[in-house]
């Protein structure tokens, strides 16, 4: 019989402190023993009554602990009484669970590598780096209407039934579609019904549903260079092919050769306000491009993620409305507009294909936020979402000019600014002496979240600069802020 009281910590097991019940750190340190060797198969453990005495514990906190090994297959009864099961695999075992002062006695098995795709992406960038000064894609969080939301979401949720609870339409809630379809036509210029809405997790989740709804393994995905790298992500996760196509001041410009030696699948570009350089579109190109899309059999992603925010004159109308039955799947968020944790997206499909994705939508999401979809309809439909628009414009125009006008009397280097027709970011072309990574990590370490323009692109021709978001940096803080730019990089040359 094996004497467990010299494998048990009696002080630590009855210890006061600890929040763990008696009955559950007992079966741990008896799980991990086995584990480890330290409980050889076949050995017997004592009766319950006999360790409860040993132990000085209760005997219903033994039996449960023997009744869990046995559950899991580590002990099993036997005419010896309670004795060690002989298991497969002894290793000890790293358990989140394990109790305070018990060790493993061996090394775990290395655990099989991460897939070669997600080895390759690497963003670990914190949620306080995010809110620093000059971080792109922040929207002014201070300047949102909190109370008009609480209340929405509040009403939201005094309004849930019990039904509402479970897994909610792959498609989004109705009144929530019906909300985006009505602002979109009217504002974007986006031919539509609620039949062709579907709600998603934000942007991301619309890429990622396309890359795997629009196209199979192996085919090409054209990607704006530089451009957004979530695009880049969801094609890649998806197994498609990704070819950086390069920009010129009139957005995505694909060559004839391109066309002919590598037809895309899928195109991905954000033609209002191009991520990051912010050039735009000309209606020109945008009809060349659904004509080409449509001889090549492609799917064209228009990513219009901040066409809300246009400083010199109202927003250019989308893609997807130019031409009858377009392949375009037009991609819209409320993180920019609205603010990022909301986590609300959506897609406006062609009409004659909305069907056949809903079918496939039902094994692919699970949907929720019923009460977030409810009170961002109520926040459109009375007209808080326009208030907002209406009250953002002027203020990011105001912000965009006091950094233009920062850069202008104190930036040192020879550089252009790019970018600035509508948006959140401007892009500040770097010497080639000033390294666009190192600069970037020298302002992170002053407080500052400036993003290197080299890390939107994917090899070939090299882009050096600076993305500069303004959205949530106060215009009277803007000339400090461009002050203490320039003295953090000037302090990283110096080294």
């Amino acid at each position: 019989m094996t004497d467990l009281t010299l494998l048990l910590d009696r002080r630590s097991l009855r210890a006061k402190r600890h929040t763990v019940p008696l009955q559950r750190r007992l079966y741990e340190l008896l799980r991990l023993a086995v584990l480890d060797g330290r409980l050889p198969a076949g050995s017997a453990l004592p009766a319950s009554r006999v360790l409860a005495h040993d132990l000085g514990v209760a005997r219903n906190s033994v039996i449960h602990a023997y009744e869990q090994l046995a559950a899991e297959g580590y002990v099993q009864a036997s005419r010896q009484g309670t004795v060690v099961a002989a298991l497969r695999d002894r290793r000890a075992v790293a358990s989140g669970h394990a109790v305070s002062g018990v060790s493993s006695a061996a090394a775990a098995t290395p655990l099989p590598a991460l897939s070669n795709r997600v080895q390759a992406f690497n963003r670990r960038r914190t949620v306080e780096q995010d809110l620093l000064p000059f971080m792109p894609g922040i929207p002014a969080l201070d300047e949102f209407p909190m109370r008009t939301w609480r209340r929405l979401l509040n009403a939201a949720w005094r309004e849930q039934s019990p039904s509402l609870l479970s897994y909610r339409p792959a498609m989004g809630e109705l009144e929530l579609r019906q909300a985006i379809a009505t602002y979109v036509r009217a504002a974007r210029g986006v031919v539509c019904t609620v039949d062709q809405v579907i709600v998603t997790d934000g942007t991301q989740d619309s890429l990622s549903l396309c890359a795997v709804a629009l196209a199979d393994v192996g085919q090409r995905a054209w990607i704006e260079h530089p451009g957004y790298g979530g695009a880049r992500v969801a094609c890649q996760a998806a197994g498609l092919k990704v070819v950086p196509v390069p920009m010129d001041e009139q957005g995505l410009a694909p060559s004839p050769m391109l066309w002919r030696r590598q037809p895309p699948r899928l195109i991905y570009t954000t033609p209002s306000h191009q991520y990051p350089l912010g050039s735009v579109m000309p209606l020109a190109r945008r009809l060349a491009l659904i004509e080409q899309a449509q001889a090549a059999g492609a799917w064209i992603l228009e990513d219009d993620y901040d066409s809300e925010f246009r400083h010199d004159g109202p927003p250019l109308a989308a893609m997807q409305g130019l031409v009858p039955q377009a392949p375009v799947v037009y991609l819209g968020t409320f993180s920019k507009s609205m603010f990022p944790a909301l986590r609300l997206g959506f897609m406006v499909v062609p009409a004659n294909v909305s069907d056949r994705l809903q079918g496939a939508l039902g094994d692919l999401v699970r949907r929720g936020l019923t009460a977030e979809q409810t009170a961002l309809a109520a926040f459109i439909n009375e007209g808080h979402f326009t208030k907002h628009l209406r009250k953002m414009r002027p203020l990011y125009a105001q912000r965009q000019t006091a950094l233009r006008e920062a850069l202008s009397r104190h930036w040192p280097w020879p550089g252009e600014v790019l970018g600035g027709a509508c948006g959140l970011h401007l892009v500040l072309t770097l010497p080639p002496h000033i390294h666009d990574v190192d600069a970037a990590e020298a302002a992170m370490k002053k407080g500052l979240s400036p993003r290197p323009l080299s890390a939107y692109g994917m090899g070939g021709l090299p882009h050096n600069g600076l993305v500069l978001g303004y959205a949530n940096t106060p215009a009277e803080q803007m000339d400090a802020r461009v002050r203490q730019l320039v003295r953090a990089i000037t302090a990283g040359l110096a080294r």
